[in-house]
């Protein structure tokens, strides 16, 4: 599974972005699918996944309410939608899978496949 991840950028504090996570040739719905992001400095974190099948969704508390996830009809593509961007969610934006159905897994080091990364700046 090669996975791509795109939708970076530049945003103003309080903008929005809507990251994409596909695999060209392959349906993704058979799997869940994480995003982490690093900021520099840091370790990776787990931001969100959406489990396969029935669409559960997980969120870190710190962009809970804030952040959505969905698919597209098509099952090729996995949306973040992020909205009320903060500073603090300045990094680079990673999509993953371990090839689970579900989103139990925590750490990095659980996924199997992963998307070049994409930059997320935001400004204050």
């Amino acid at each position: 599974v090669q996975l791509q991840a795109s939708g970076g950028g530049l945003v103003q504090n309080g903008g929005s972005l809507r990251l994409s996570c596909t695999s060209p040739g392959f349906t993704l719905d058979h799997y869940a699918i994480f995003w982490f992001r690093q900021a520099p400095g840091a370790e990776r974190e787990r931001v969100s996944c959406i489990s396969s099948f029935l669409g559960g969704t997980f969120f870190a508390d710190s962009v809970k309410g804030r952040f959505t996830l969905s698919r597209d009809r098509s099952k090729t593509t996995v949306f973040l939608q992020m909205n009320n961007l903060k500073p603090e969610d300045t990094a680079v934006y990673y999509c993953a899978t371990d090839v689970s159905s579900n989103c139990r897994a925590l750490r990095s080091s659980d996924m199997h496949h992963w998307g070049k990364g994409t930059l997320v700046t935001v400004s204050s």
